[in-house]
């Protein structure tokens, strides 16, 4: 772990101390160099959105033709998931991407905010650039609160930074979800069960996490949630208008446009 560690708690200090020793602003600009390296992973998942809502019609029809035998839908629905690209389970992806970095991240904070001698001493050893150890101990004070430290829910700003949490982890996660697709008999799919659980589940989960963990993780999750937000906007709005798969016409109705055609042949 100290392979991710260190780097991180180094990029942390750096960026305190070119930040005129200002923690929030190292942890807002890590979070924007954390979100441009996961970018093409954000844009992928977006496409695959738009691929979702495409095949929606297809998908009906599937429904439909296969609703008595939920083992065929299963392998009808897979292969044409893997026919256009389509991942049913990709909103949830870069979330889960982000796991191994805010756990780093979380490490890091109480790592470079150390409080007693030893932990200076561990951070010290740490910090992979020279010249940095002028940087520690660090401030880590923020409108009354230790960032190291959890949230006291007793204070209204805390509460706020938690609720915004839970808030904008909403948002992104609705932006980047594909809309859920709908049986016949007008219950939700599997890969549309899922996300809309994922959907409940991923915001509790890290609201959980701002209870629990510092206070500059909590920090993270705001600016990089905001940040995801606005690039999924931008994305679908500058993307051209989604063109759903086109199915073929039933055999009867190609047979009544066919007949005006042929006496009309006949009437020449």
């Amino acid at each position: 772990m100290d392979f991710i560690l260190n780097p991180f708690i180094t990029l942390v200090t750096f960026l305190y101390s070119v930040l005129g020793n200002n923690m929030v602003l190292a942890i807002i600009v890590f979070t924007v160099l954390v979100r441009l390296v996961t970018y093409p992973l954000t844009a992928q998942q977006l496409r695959s959105s738009k691929a979702m809502q495409q095949v929606q019609p297809k998908m009906k029809e599937l429904q439909e033709k296969y609703k008595n035998d939920r083992e065929k839908l299963a392998q009808a629905q897979m292969e044409l998931y893997r026919e256009h690209g389509v991942n049913p389970v990709g909103g949830c992806l870069p979330m889960f991407i982000q796991l191994p970095i805010f756990i780093a991240l979380y490490q890091a904070i109480i790592f470079a905010l150390a409080a007693t001698p030893t932990q200076l001493l561990d951070l010290s050893g740490r910090l992979l650039l020279p010249g940095l150890d002028s940087a520690i101990p660090m401030n880590n004070s923020f409108l009354g609160m230790n960032l190291s430290q959890p949230p006291n829910t007793g204070n209204p700003i805390a509460l706020a930074i938690i609720g915004l949490v839970v808030v904008t982890t909403y948002l992104q996660f609705k932006m980047t979800s594909p809309a859920p697709q709908k049986k016949t008999d007008g219950k939700p799919d599997q890969g549309a069960a899922m996300t809309q659980s994922m959907g409940t589940i991923m915001p509790v989960m890290y609201g959980f996490f701002a209870l629990s963990f510092s206070i500059g993780l909590s920090i993270y999750f705001i600016v990089s949630n905001t940040i995801g937000i606005a690039q999924s906007w931008l994305m679908k709005r500058n993307q051209p208008p989604a063109t759903s798969v086109v199915t073929a016409p039933p055999a009867g109705a190609r047979d009544k446009t066919a007949r005006p055609a042929k006496r009309a042949a006949k009437s020449k």
